[in-house]
């Protein structure tokens, strides 16, 4: 009897400490709340810009949407060109995730004039760590 409890405690223990080691590693690899940090976990970025565009910021950090601490992808574009634009923007995550949008979203205020800067801030559902790869692309789209 006095072995099986003593069992008992030793599986109890390793059981433990593997929860806790996991936990930690977890820990670990998820980025601050807030905080920009580099956007992939192995740290390649891929980026197909259009002429027309420069990506003056790329950046991510995790926070609440919808009440779950979620990634979050800040795009910022400027107009190189001589004529105004309207950009379309697509994020696609090595898991098969994907998000993107238009910048500006509406053209009842014009579109992006040449020389300016617009950006967008975008939540990825579901993402509570780093993807391991990230690639951009920017467009120019017909006005």
């Amino acid at each position: 009897m006095n072995q099986s409890k003593r069992f008992s405690v030793y599986v109890f223990a390793t059981f433990l400490s593997v929860g806790i080691l996991v936990f930690g590693f977890t820990k670990i690899n998820a980025a601050t709340p807030g905080k920009v940090s580099q956007c992939a976990a192995s740290g390649k970025t891929i980026k197909s810009i259009a002429d027309e565009a420069k990506v003056d910021e790329f950046s991510c950090f995790f926070k609440k949407w919808e009440g779950i601490e979620t990634l979050h992808f800040k795009v910022g574009v400027t107009n190189v060109s001589d004529t105004p634009q309207r950009f379309r923007v697509n994020i696609f995550l090595e898991n098969g995730k994907a998000v993107g949008g238009l910048i500006p979203r509406k053209t009842a205020k014009g579109l992006v004039k040449p020389g300016a800067t617009a950006g967008f801030i975008y939540p990825v559902s579901g993402m509570p760590g780093k993807p391991g790869e990230v690639t951009l692309i920017v467009k120019t789209i017909a006005q």
